[in-house]
């Protein structure tokens, strides 16, 4: 997706909230570029700005300083009408789903189409088609009442892209729902991605969410971006402290561990079969061990994604025969403090 233009491009973007007696900057001179076509994910700590970035690219709030361009045109120099005009290139979902619960389902979907005058026959055909795309064409005469959460959010979505949106906004869509429906609802965004070439942008507190689906993450502290890059190489390699303490697994017990004397490192599993002994592997080549004090591993596909924290021998001999092993076989081990793994 190298070539692929930009949808988005946030030139020195700078949200500012303030009352009489103090302000908040939840959004601190941030630039980066949305490319059209891709999964791109936001992630942050609660508090940390990403709410107030995403609301910033439907423009339902305007920036302090900066600009926010959307299809080559600055979003805070547009009129009221072309304003109007470019928000229904851009769709959005919510955790709460903000369906009304006195209409049915189809109804429901139905809603953005009678705002702008399409007639109800044409209305009703292009919500019937939404519901199929999202598997629930047969809800349609459903009340939101009758059903569950992850059925709730389809619905959700089936309204969102019944404009035929070129954007669709995710602000912590699934963070009201179980992991089972979770993964379910991410498969989704990820089909419709690739079937509609619809450009998705996922504002989360989670990385197994931005680990699934996204291409590329922005992660955002504070108000200020720690680091953007390809999901694969911040998940591999993070540089920044927030990225470290979003991805590093942590480790829980009734005794905390000695960094005095212990070495700790993490290993990350990237697209090797799920299937290799590598800890066997070590022990059986070199007849050095380690101690797996966490892992956070899983198959897809048959290939294995994840990550061990591992304490290393003390013996500084048999630590650099282990450390070799892992450089070796292209598992790079990266030492953690104390601070992450406590």
């Amino acid at each position: 997706m190298a070539d692929t233009k930009p949808i988005y491009q946030l030139n020195n973007v700078t949200k500012v909230f303030k009352d009489k007696t103090s302000e908040v900057r939840a959004v601190d001179d941030i630039s980066l570029e949305i490319k059209e076509g891709e999964i791109f994910g936001i992630i942050g700590m609660s508090g940390a700005g990403k709410s107030t970035l995403v609301r910033m690219l439907n423009r339902l709030e305007d920036v302090t300083s900066g600009e926010v361009v959307f299809d080559g045109k600055v979003l805070g120099n547009l009129n009221s009408k072309e304003t109007r005009t470019t928000r229904k290139q851009i769709a959005m979902i919510f955790q709460s789903f903000n369906l009304l619960s006195q209409k049915t389902v189809l109804a429901n979907v139905e809603i953005p189409l009678k705002l702008v005058g399409v007639s109800k026959a044409q209305r009703r055909e292009k919500a019937l088609e939404m519901l199929k795309i999202v598997g629930l064409e047969e809800k349609a005469k459903a009340y939101p009442a009758q059903l569950s959460g992850g059925q709730k959010q389809r619905v959700a979505i089936a309204r969102a892209l019944v404009m035929n949106p070129r954007v669709l906004l995710c602000d912590e869509a699934t963070s009201a729902l179980d992991p089972k429906i979770t993964e379910e609802i991410l498969n989704l965004l990820k089909d419709i991605n690739e079937r509609l070439k619809l450009t998705v942008v996922i504002i989360t507190h989670e990385m197994d969410v931005i680990e699934k689906i996204c291409h590329r993450v922005a992660i955002v502290d504070h108000g200020k971006l720690a680091e953007i890059g390809d999901v694969k190489d911040v998940f591999s390699n993070p540089k920044s402290e927030a990225a470290k303490h979003l991805i590093l697994p942590t480790v829980t017990g009734d005794n905390p561990f000695d960094m005095t004397i212990k070495k700790c490192y993490r290993i990350v599993f990237d697209g090797r079969a799920a299937t290799e002994p590598v800890i066997a592997n070590l022990v059986k080549e070199t007849g050095e061990s380690v101690n797996i004090l966490s892992a956070n591993t899983r198959s897809v596909g048959g290939i294995g994604y994840g990550q061990m924290i591992v304490e290393f021998p003390l013996d500084p001999r048999a630590h650099k025969i282990v450390k070799d092993y892992f450089t070796k076989i292209g598992m790079e081990p990266m030492e953690i403090s104390k601070e992450v793994i406590e």
